[in-house]
């Protein structure tokens, strides 16, 4: 805990989650490859998201600027329609699965977030928003791996979903060694504003 508060920056994203169960339906499709290829580096189910802005190292005192027109904008807007499909990797190091549903809705959402930050005046790369939940990461010497891993995804569709929050979050304070971890400094629900029902 101690960290945390002595820490001047922090690295921050804005991101979906998918629920549990639909978690649970890849991490059950990812058993084998779980089991052939254990020296992966593979993210914890918690942590798995679909980044929308990554806005990288951040002082501490900034993160409150996001918070009231974040819980804004996911009040005025409803949920979107999503799936996790397939997988694939990015340079042979990085396996990912896909996404899918309402892309267009998600694109639409991943703008007013991105205008969002930067009417906050925060700083962030724009890359073109690729929608993905990021699996696992090879071993320097052992690229196949991931191929591999990729190829055995490539037939999975799961369910579809609600994505119900937009989660702001900080990886880990410590940045030792070992895996990164992810926490939400908040999270709101999308459409709360909406109590005309």
């Amino acid at each position: 805990m101690k960290e945390e508060i002595q820490a001047a920056t922090v690295r921050v994203f804005i991101a979906l989650a998918p629920p549990d169960d639909a978690k649970e339906e890849l991490a059950r499709e990812l058993r084998p490859a779980y089991d052939a290829y254990p020296r992966m580096r593979w993210n914890r189910i918690e942590d798995w998201h679909i980044t929308l802005a990554f806005l990288g190292e951040l002082p501490v005192a900034t993160v409150p600027l996001l918070r009231p027109p974040l819980a804004d904008l996911a009040a005025e807007r409803g949920p979107v329609e999503l799936a996790l499909r397939g997988g694939g990797h990015f340079d042979e190091r990085v396996l990912w699965s896909g996404i899918d549903g309402d892309l267009d809705g998600l694109h639409r959402l991943a703008t007013e977030v991105r205008a969002v930050v930067k009417e906050c005046g925060v700083p962030f790369e724009g890359r073109p928003l690729r929608p993905h939940l990021t699996l696992a990461r090879s071993g320097r010497n052992d690229p196949s791996c991931v191929v591999e891993a990729a190829t055995g995804l490539s037939a999975f569709t799961g369910r579809r979903w609600q994505a119900e929050r937009l989660h702001l979050v900080g990886s880990n304070f410590g940045r030792g060694p070992g895996p990164i971890r992810y926490r939400d400094i908040e999270a709101w629900k999308f459409g709360a504003g909406d109590l005309s029902g």
